[in-house]
Parts: structure tokens; C-alpha cells; sequence
């Protein structure tokens, strides 16, 4: 047998050959070590192999035999039936789905394992067990017998004829094949706390893992491997941006300012004054600044990014608030417009709903420095949008823009500073990794007078009796208005999901039938979305039925209930966001979750807690632990090392380690460090050598 070492091209494998290769690379695939780094899915646990004679009812378990008979039969399902029998029994196999391409895939005397849980109906039957055809002893070696992977499908590897059977036989022939075990750049004594696995067992165990043990002991080394990776990437790119120099200064906050703060009805708060004070000082740094401004929700961070956009403006530059909603993008202007022109300030706010005429207008003012702070949606990216002297780019909820949007508008100016702005608190964890390169401000005090907030859960059984309490709290005629949240906005199919329109005929004949009921969703028309958000918050409207379009920025004092339709649907952390509507007054709000169907242990748990806390700062990290990161927020980098093994609600020893790791074999401003022994320097070549460096698209995500 041919050795083979990580860089052998996949060519040379058994199986590929080079028609296959051609395609593997298009998919980045061109090593033996590129194969072997593409883990595996999932995996069928195939360790007990039951003689059919000892099968029991109930048991999961793979049998291994040949097929005696098989075929089509009728009967009040049709279905295909398939006869295995080994040296001791026979048992039937029954599928109800795929029929045509079973009826042809198998013959008699076919050697097949079968994989899936033992019922009985006039006599021991699988129901669409998990089939894999064996053809030798060897086979039996590789696909039964074992915990066995199953690889990632695609269209392409499916045009190849490489199924997930043929990726098992590639990656077995590749590790029997190989000459010497893989390289470790982790000297095993580096990290001694963690004890962990060496790298050439844990790339063979998370393909072929003798047991879970073994496969939970390799996924955490490679885990481990990530968050270095991405710990390496986030410090190098910190350290890039505070060597580059801006080209424009600030002067302390002077007249512009100091009349928009004596105008404003309120104070301040204390966490407000402090992330205000964090953001003056960065303007005032050389280096670009780069900053993430999280907190609960209705804490205030819009006001500390008004001011930041003042205070670019009082030094004659512009700025530009993009946020991920025309609703949301028209409330910024409406609010601070005529305060921010009163301190001295020219404010404009462009979006694509907007006359081609008028955007052609503002676009023309922007480019000739006539406008200081310009407010939109994703429409400030446009080509036609050009500025003058950009100098701060706001991004709200950031987590809405792509980092191909972000790039664009942060690419109109020469090196502006950068907040970023989010309602979602982010936990520790994810402020360490997708974060990591931002300064991090927070806001972690609501302002004086928000109402407390009571939050309940219920199933759909209940339904008409919170729609009669909400119609009764609401013909009360002093007790506020109420927001109905759904997930869809039209009836499908393919989902049982009452939608807001269907929902809207329903109640406004019905249960509403003498209340002003209302909604909006994202394909209302927007000049008769923002009339009716217009008429909710002056009081017209009684009841708004809405979709998530209102889960952020959305501001209605009287708001004081809150339902929603399909609780089970929402993460904890959008639930969350949701509940901030209400409770923004002097009123007690109320919020009741509907959750519809068999719900699953996650979904009670998730709306459980949702009832029980209110810290928007638990729920972050409680979404995280039941949820998962999701890609980073939205913060999925340019370049930056994918996690497919670490899971950073569970994996946070991991993650400290890895910080630790690159902390010493790194200095704080992402160079090499001094004096590093032969382990550390065997750590460093690794990462400089196997990370992929990219900036950052727009300097900072």
C-alpha cells in the first residue's frame, strides 16, 4: 500500500482519481489533510451488532444480513418490505417513503447493516431502519460494527457519486495510509490543565471514534484548536487596528453638545454618562476607534450614539446611522431631528423608499458636505450615496447587516471610527471571541420610571381567554394598548402557523370586533406602515397585530401587553426583545407567551426561564447555552476560523485556555512574542502558518 502524507494530493487516493479531484477542489478539497479536516456530520452508533435471533422490542440496534426476499405490497399503505436474514433468523424491514428508488436499489442476496429501533407486528420488524449495502469483510469493517460518521452532502459530492459511503471508504484508506502520525504543534504538556488528547488521535477519533468517550475527548482537542485559531485572529486584527492612524482629530466636546444635553426633559443616566465618557475618549485617540455599544433593552444606547454623531458633527465631520428597518430608520430621525438642528446640527435620513428625485436630492447635499448626520436604512450604501468627510460610522443592531453591507459603508470614509450598536447583551463568552477585536461599552441600567413587567407563558388551549382579557383590559379605555406578535405574515402551507393577516380578519371580526385593531408587517406598503404606526402611537389604534418588524426600536409609551402567537418559535433572546415594547411608561406592562403543539424539553425550558427572568444580560447567556452562538451574532468574519467543533456555551474552559495560549505567545498589539521557549514557538509557527489573515470588513466586523 502506497503511503501517504497531509499534503498528498487527493488525486493519488483510492476512490478519487482525477475527474473526482477536479471536483473536491472546487470545494476546497485538495489535500489528504483538507479531507481529513472536513469532520464528519453526525454518526450512527453501530457498536452492538444483535444477531436477529436475540432481537428485543424497543432496543435500537444494527443487524447485519443478506436479503432473502424483497418488494412492493398493498394493503392500507402501500409500502416495500425487504426480508434480511443472518445464520440465525430472519426479520422484516418496512418503509412507507422513497418506495420507487428502494424498489430498485436493492437485490436478493444483497450483504446489507441495518441500523434502527426493533418493533413487532405479527412478527420483529424495523421501520425505515438506516441501510447501508456492504460488499466485503472490509466494508463490514468500515460501515457497521462501529460508531460509524456520516459526511456532509452536497450537490456537487452527489454529481461526483461521492455519497457519504464513499467518503467513509476515502477517509479510511487516508488514515490507514498514512506514513507517520500527523504533526502536533501543541507539546502535550503546553496546556496541562486541560489534558488534552494529541492531535493525530483526535483527528482519527473524530472520524473513527472507538467510543463516545473517545469522540467527546477528540472533539474537545480540535475544539481547542478553533477558539486558538480564532482567539489568534481576533488579537492580530486588534493589534493591526491600533497601529493605523485616522486622518482627522476631535476637540473636546464643546457647544453642540452642551446644547443638546440642557435641552433634553431627562438626565442621563449613570451608565449612559459612563459609555459616553468611553466613547469621547476613543474619538480622541489617534487610532480609529473600534466599539461595541451593547445593554438591556430600552437602556438608551441611541442616545449615546445621537451624541457620538453630534460630536463628529461639532468637529466637521459627518456622520452616518444606518439602521435594519425603514420603521426603525424614520423613528431615529423623527425623534432626534429637531433636537440635533436646534444644538446646530444638519440631519437628513435617506431610504429606498424615498422618490428617486428626493434621494437624489439628499445624495447631492450629502456629497457637498451640506448634511452632518446622515440617518437610513441599507439605502446608505447605494453608489450614488458619496460623503463628503465621513468620519463615524453607527451601525444599529448590527447583528441585521451582512458584513458585505457593513464593508460598503464603512469603505465611504478613510478610516472613520466605528460603533456598533446592539439591544441583544452579549454574553462573556461571545465577547471574547466575535467580539474580542471591538471595545466593549456597556449599558447595564435602564432609566428611572420604566414600569415592571410581568411575563407569563400558556398553551394554545388558552388562547381565547387571553383575547377576551386583552379585549376587556382594552375597552377599559385608561388601561394602555396591546401588541399581538406572529411569526408569518401570510398563511403557508407548509407551515401550521396562524399568520398576522389571517389573524387580523379573525379577531377584528370577532374578539376585537369593537376595538381599533390594526397591523403592519415588512411588505406592508411604507408610507401606510409608518401612517399606522403613527396612528398606535397616538393613540388611535387599540390593538396592533405585528410580526418581528417591531421587535426593535419600536417605541410606544401607552404600550402595556404584549402576546405572542407561537412563543415556542422565538429564541430566548428575541422573546426578550419582543417583551421590550411594553413597560416603556408609567404603566405596568404585561407579556404572555402562546406556545402551540407537542413542545420539546428546550422549548418549556426556554420559555420557563423567559417567564422567570428579566435580565436581559442572564437571558443572553441562557440563550447561548440552549441555543447556541449561531454564526457569532452575525458577526461571521472575513477570514475568521469557523467553529464547527467548539460549542462556546459549553466549551468556555476551552476558551479561556485558548486566550491564555495566544496571550503568550502574543503581545497586545498582535506581534510575536519576545523570548518564547521551543513549545511556544512551535504554537506561533502554527498559528501564522495554518490561520488565514483577512481585515476585518469594515475595520471592526
Amino acid at each position: 500500500m502506497a503511503s501517504l502524507t497531509p499534503n498528498s494530493p487527493l488525486q493519488y487516493v483510492k476512490g478519487v482519481g482525477p475527474r473526482k479531484a477536479e471536483g473536491l477542489a472546487r470545494l476546497g478539497l485538495v489535500t489528504v489533510m483538507d479531507m481529513l479536516m472536513r469532520f464528519p456530520r453526525a454518526y450512527l452508533d453501530r457498536t452492538t451488532v444483535t444477531s436477529i435471533a436475540k432481537l428485543t422490542v424497543g432496543e435500537e440496534t444494527t443487524i447485519i444480513g443478506t436479503v432473502k426476499a424483497h418488494g412492493m405490497l398493498r394493503g392500507r399503505r402501500r409500502r416495500y418490505e425487504l426480508i434480511l436474514e443472518d445464520q440465525t433468523a430472519a426479520v422484516t424491514l418496512v418503509f412507507f417513503r422513497g418506495l420507487r428508488w428502494l424498489e430498485k436499489s436493492f437485490k436478493k442476496g444483497d450483504l446489507l447493516a441495518a441500523t434502527g429501533t426493533v418493533g413487532f407486528y405479527n412478527g420483529f420488524q424495523l421501520v425505515h431502519p438506516e441501510l447501508e449495502r456492504l460488499d466485503s469483510e472490509q466494508d463490514q469493517m468500515i460501515h457497521a460494527g462501529r460508531i460509524v460518521p456520516v459526511y456532509p452532502q452536497t450537490a456537487e459530492l452527489s454529481k461526483l457519486g461521492l455519497t457519504s459511503r464513499q467518503q467513509r471508504r476515502i477517509s479510511a484508506f487516508v488514515l490507514e495510509s498514512l506514513a507517520d502520525p500527523l504533526p502536533d504543534y501543541l507539546a502535550s504538556d503546553y496546556v496541562p490543565s486541560l489534558q488534552l488528547m494529541s492531535r493525530d488521535r483526535a483527528i482519527r477519533q473524530i472520524h473513527y471514534p472507538d467510543t463516545k468517550a473517545d469522540h467527546e475527548a477528540a472533539r474537545r482537542r480540535l475544539a481547542f484548536d478553533e477558539l486558538l485559531a480564532l482567539q489568534y485572529f481576533v488579537m492580530k486584527n486588534r493589534g493591526e487596528k491600533r497601529g493605523r492612524t485616522k486622518p482627522h482629530s476631535y476637540q473636546p466636546p464643546a457647544d453642540h453638545i452642551a446644547t443638546f444635553l440642557d435641552a433634553l426633559p431627562f438626565s442621563p443616566t449613570t451608565a449612559q454618562q459612563r459609555t459616553w465618557a468611553e466613547i469621547v475618549a476613543d474619538l480622541n485617540k489617534p487610532q480609529p476607534m473600534t466599539r461595541l455599544l451593547h445593554g438591556e433593552v430600552g437602556s438608551g444606547k441611541t442616545l449615546v450614539a445621537i451624541l457620538a454623531a453630534l460630536y463628529a458633527a461639532e468637529n466637521g465631520l459627518q456622520a452616518a446611522l444606518m439602521a435594519p428597518t425603514e420603521i426603525l430608520a424614520a423613528q431615529h430621525f423623527r425623534n432626534w431631528s429637531e433636537a440635533l438642528t436646534a444644538a446646530g446640527a444638519r440631519v437628513a435620513w435617506i431610504s429606498g423608499s424615498l422618490k428617486p428625485k428626493t434621494r437624489k436630492e439628499i445624495a447631492f447635499a450629502v456629497a457637498n458636505g451640506d448634511v452632518d448626520i446622515l440617518i437610513g436604512t441599507h439605502a446608505l450604501i447605494y453608489d450614488s450615496v458619496e460623503f463628503f468627510k465621513l468620519g463615524l460610522v453607527i451601525i444599529d443592531e448590527q447583528h441585521r447587516f451582512g458584513v458585505e453591507q457593513r464593508g460598503k459603508l464603512h469603505a465611504k470614509g478613510n478610516d472613520p471610527d466605528l460603533l456598533v450598536m446592539t439591544a441583544t447583551p452579549i454574553p462573556r463568552t461571545l465577547a471574547l471571541t466575535a467580539y474580542g477585536d471591538l471595545d466593549l461599552s456597556t449599558i447595564d441600567e435602564l432609566p428611572p420610571g420604566r414600569a415592571p413587567i410581568r411575563t407569563v407563558w400558556r398553551t394554545s388551549d388558552a388562547r381565547a381567554k387571553v383575547m377576551s382579557y386583552v379585549r376587556e383590559e382594552m375597552a377599559a379605555g385608561d388601561r394602555g394598548q396591546a401588541y399581538i406578535i406572529y411569526p408569518a405574515i401570510e398563511k403557508s402551507e407548509d407551515l401550521p402557523l396562524q399568520s398576522v393577516e389571517e389573524a387580523y380578519i379573525e379577531l377584528s371580526r370577532g374578539a376585537f370586533r369593537d376595538l381599533n385593531t390594526a397591523f403592519v408587517h415588512g411588505k406592508v406598503d411604507p408610507e401606510e406602515r409608518d401612517a399606522t404606526l403613527r396612528q398606535f402611537r397616538d393613540g388611535e389604534i387599540d390593538v396592533l397585530l405585528a410580526t418581528t418588524v417591531v421587535e426593535v426600536g419600536i417605541d410606544n409609551p401607552n404600550a402595556t401587553i404584549l402576546v405572542i402567537e407561537h412563543a415556542e418559535r422565538f429564541g430566548l433572546a428575541q422573546l426578550h426583545q419582543l417583551r421590550g415594547r411594553v413597560g416603556r411608561g408609567g404603566k405596568p406592562g404585561l407579556v404572555i407567551a402562546l406556545a402551540y403543539g407537542d413542545l420539546s424539553e428546550v422549548a418549556r425550558q426556554r420559555l420557563t426561564y423567559f417567564a422567570d427572568h428579566t435580565n436581559g444580560f442572564e437571558i443572553a447567556e441562557a440563550d447561548l447555552e440552549l441555543r447556541g452562538p449561531g454564526e457569532l451574532f452575525g458577526r461571521r468574519q472575513s477570514g475568521a476560523p469557523a467553529l464547527t467543533m467548539a460549542n462556546l456555551a459549553r466549551d468556555r474552559d476551552l476558551l479561556e485556555a485558548a486566550r491564555n495560549v495566544a496571550g503568550r505567545v502574543m503581545t497586545a498589539d498582535g506581534l510575536p512574542a519576545n523570548n518564547l521557549d521551543a513549545a511556544g514557538q512551535a504554537v506561533l509557527s502554527y498559528l501564522q502558518e495554518n490561520v488565514a489573515h483577512h481585515e476585518l470588513s469594515l475595520g471592526g466586523g
